[in-house]
């Protein structure tokens, strides 16, 4: 799991994420490495999958399903145009969190996935 992300640099965050990818990949991932998060993040695109909506896992109050990215035809200022489009879904445990928050929430995501430049400044 990784904590403290906002208190980090991004190539910080980057080396923990490939960490506990390759922990995961050779089953070594311990019990605190899973416990103690808010958001989960489950990702099926690797598998083909356009999209899909996850199930939370408790205590957490959030989970993120991140489908596949995929060339879909757009229309941008009256052209139609290729663009790569992914789908994220996000299930809230609403006693938790409010969807409005949530929504918030998400249209921050799409932001920095759409512009990540900012997240450098």
């Amino acid at each position: 799991m990784l904590r403290a992300v906002g208190d980090k640099p991004i190539a910080a965050v980057s080396a923990e994420v490939r960490g506990l990818v390759r922990q995961a990949d050779e089953g070594s991932l311990s019990p605190r490495d899973l416990e103690g998060g808010s958001i989960t993040v489950t990702n099926l695109g690797m598998y083909g999958v356009d999209e899909f909506a996850a199930v939370i896992n408790p205590p957490h109050s959030m989970i993120l399903a991140v489908g596949a990215v995929r060339p879909t035809p757009v229309v941008r200022e009256s052209e139609v145009v290729a663009a790569s489009v992914l789908a994220l879904v996000v299930s809230v445990d609403h006693r938790a969190v409010d969807g409005a928050l949530a929504a918030q929430w998400l249209d921050a995501l799409v932001d920095a996935v759409t512009h990540p430049y900012r997240l450098l400044v």
